[in-house]
């Protein structure tokens, strides 16, 4: 059973990020209290940031929220009661400074001013 979770939470880590689409590299993350992580990534042929918010393990459905904006205050938002992930949420990231976050449950985080290109 160890080796069933160890080889089950890697994957859904990367898989997280990876919804972002092809071209994306992750440049930032940033834990949702204990319940999950948020995954910021950078497509350099398109100018996009995206952020999809990953838990930890899947489960009965919960509210989670992915987010991200730009310094001119355009933002995305994706909410729902979701069992896994929330997101891919996108945001042109060229020339600005994006904000980014994510809940899942009654847990957040929230990263301000981030990644200025």
């Amino acid at each position: 059973m160890a080796g069933l979770l160890l080889a089950t939470a890697p994957s859904a880590r990367a898989a997280g990020y990876g919804l972002c689409g092809q071209g994306h590299v992750l440049v930032d993350s940033a834990p949702v209290g204990d319940l999950g992580t948020t995954y910021l990534t950078w497509n350099a042929d398109s100018g996009e940031n995206c952020v999809i918010v990953v838990r930890h393990r899947s489960g009965p459905s919960m509210a989670m929220a992915a987010w991200i904006g730009r310094d001119n205050g355009v933002q995305q938002v994706d909410s729902g009661s979701y069992t896994l992930y929330a997101g891919p949420v996108y945001v042109d990231g060229r020339g600005t400074c994006v904000d980014w976050g994510g809940v899942i449950h009654d847990q957040d985080v929230n990263r301000w001013h981030t990644h200025c290109g």
